[in-house]
């Protein structure tokens, strides 16, 4: 989500409830051994999945005994201190994302950028996480397979054309992409010089229409680009005849959706437990049919989350 999150704006949007400044401690078990309240406000950032999330969040926890409302914050420069606070107690994250966003925090961004904490291999960037993360007074709680990180598309007509599943099978056809993505393709490791460096693949520009944009898919699907930079949880790609090429060596981070909480207000085994039936349940396929349902289909995201609980019982 590096990408596609860091293009939010600095808003604050609320959500129903008490503002944030006025939520205070009141019903905490107290101390540091991770007792749960029975209030607890689960935050959520400004774009569709991530209202999802918070709604399954929410929803769950609701189905277990708490009291719940939703924030949405737009961002998570405005969110991760709000949970550190106890200003929120629940957020959905993705791991090597707020990896790194602690890293560079604690480490400064410099340092973070010639160390970073986070690669393809979740259960690494998920402990890495959590060192950084414990300190500041979160739990991480646990990952599961759903993972919405960085992904190229390109039409299906293209993919069949040059027998494209992976990017691997991309670099060995030899044919010469240009990619719609954001500005900063040309420089991200996990961009241009990534998909040249381990598939071998001939990126012959950057269009500069942003990361999943409308204009983006659309320039792939008339044919001015030929691949669209993207998230592996993007729930249009159907509408613009496209397809992901799976990032067979692994070039992404492994951004694995998974809640974090403030480990004072929401720490307790039985926050966990509601939370980890959702981790649990959730798969990448499962994302793309939410988001699809609240951005094409212009569904509610708390109808969505609403039904897929309920269809796989994991509340009444």
């Amino acid at each position: 989500m590096a990408l596609a999150v860091g293009a939010l704006a600095l808003t604050l949007a609320g959500c129903g409830g008490d503002s944030l400044e006025s939520k205070d401690d009141e019903g905490s078990s107290g101390g540091d051994s991770g007792g749960s309240k029975k209030s607890l406000t689960v935050g959520s950032a400004g774009f569709t999945e991530s209202k999802i999330m918070a709604n399954l969040y929410a929803k769950v926890l609701s189905d277990a005994g708490f009291d719940t409302d939703i924030k949405t914050l737009s961002n998570r420069e405005l969110y991760a201190p709000a949970l550190e606070k106890g200003q929120i107690d629940v957020v959905p994250e993705y791991a090597a994302t707020l990896a790194e966003f602690l890293n560079a925090k604690v480490n400064g961004a410099d340092a973070a950028t010639e160390e970073p904490v986070a690669s393809s291999d979740v259960d690494k960037t998920v402990a890495a996480l959590a060192k950084l993360a414990e300190p500041r007074g979160l739990k991480v709680l646990d990952s599961g397979e759903a993972v919405d990180q960085n992904a190229f598309a390109v039409t299906e007509k293209f993919a069949k054309e040059n027998k494209l599943k992976t990017l691997t099978d991309l670099g060995r056809a030899g044919v010469e992409v240009k990619v719609a993505a954001g500005e900063e393709c040309a420089e991200r490791p996990f961009c241009r010089p990534g998909l040249e460096k381990k598939y071998g693949i001939d990126v012959t520009g950057i269009d500069p229409k942003g990361v999943g944009t409308v204009q983006s898919k659309q320039a792939v699907k008339d044919g001015t680009d030929q691949m669209v930079l993207t998230t592996t949880t993007d729930g249009t790609l159907k509408d613009f005849g496209l397809v992901v090429l799976e990032d067979d060596k692994k070039l992404q981070n492994a951004d694995n959706v998974l809640p974090v909480v403030n480990a004072k207000d929401a720490g307790g085994a039985d926050v966990a437990e509601a939370l980890n039936k959702v981790t649990g349940a959730l798969t990448t396929q499962d994302l793309v049919e939410m988001n699809r349902s609240v951005d094409s289909q212009r569904e509610k995201p708390e109808d969505v989350a609403e039904e897929f609980l309920k269809s796989k019982k994991l509340i009444g």
